[in-house]
């Protein structure tokens, strides 16, 4: 089974293939640069590089989010259109799961996040049961402060992975002291090899009920919402 693994949700822009669980071909690229002019581009490169057609494509799997409202966008409508033309599976992976992936020999908690600015971040827990990873703490949309205090009550190691690291370091140290675990920067990036290896063990979904998974609205669509309800 050939897999296409495709990831624009944050800053990184990956794209892998999968063959019979063997990756024979990933791009990588961490530039603050458009994903909908490069996405493309740079699927159609892998593929000629690794020699294989769109026909040969079995399932397509795509982050989902949350991240850049924007990114997630970019790589589901990519994803979908793909699949709906090739006429083959799309599996949805959490964006945060993707990222855990980085913590495969970690012996507890993984917490993914991203930073969603004004102290929020999009985060959740994870941790690895044999093979399996499993999601030990529900993805949510909250201030870091609260959640990093959540984690400090449990006196417990935790590995913090995030390509937005910098911004809350001082605070998970100050925060966590000694059970925080905070790797070298390679491993806060979410990598579309691990993002194929997730979508090669799930449930296909619908092509046209596969939403993003943006943990909160966007600001216009929030404000909207503000102003109906004001004017009645």
């Amino acid at each position: 089974m050939y897999i296409l693994a495709i990831d624009t949700s944050n800053q990184v822009l990956g794209v892998s293939i999968l063959k019979e669980n063997e990756i024979i071909g990933e791009f990588i690229t961490n530039l603050p640069k458009n994903h909908s002019v490069r996405l493309m581009p740079a699927i159609e490169r892998l593929m000629k590089e690794v020699n294989v057609t769109p026909k040969q494509l079995e399932r397509i799997v795509v982050a989902k989010g949350p991240g850049s409202y924007t990114g997630v966008r970019i790589g589901l409508t990519t994803a979908k259109t793909l699949a709906w033309t090739l006429g083959i599976p799309i599996v949805g992976v959490s964006s945060l799961q993707v990222l855990a992936y980085q913590g495969r020999f970690f012996p507890a908690s993984i917490c993914p996040f991203f930073d969603a600015r004004r102290g929020l971040v999009f985060t959740g827990l994870y941790q690895w049961n044999g093979t399996a990873l499993e999601l030990v703490a529900d993805e949510k949309n909250l201030e870091m402060e609260a959640w990093l205090i959540e984690l400090a009550e449990k006196k417990e190691q935790v590995l913090f992975l995030s390509p937005d690291i910098d911004i809350h370091r001082e605070q998970i140290q100050k925060i966590m002291g000694n059970l925080a675990v905070i790797p070298e920067g390679p491993f806060h990036y979410a990598n579309p090899s691990h993002l194929a290896l997730a979508g090669s063990q799930m449930d296909t979904a619908n092509v046209h009920q596969l939403t993003p998974n943006y943990l909160r609205m966007a600001e216009a669509e929030a404000n909207w919402l503000k102003s109906q309800k004001e004017s009645k």
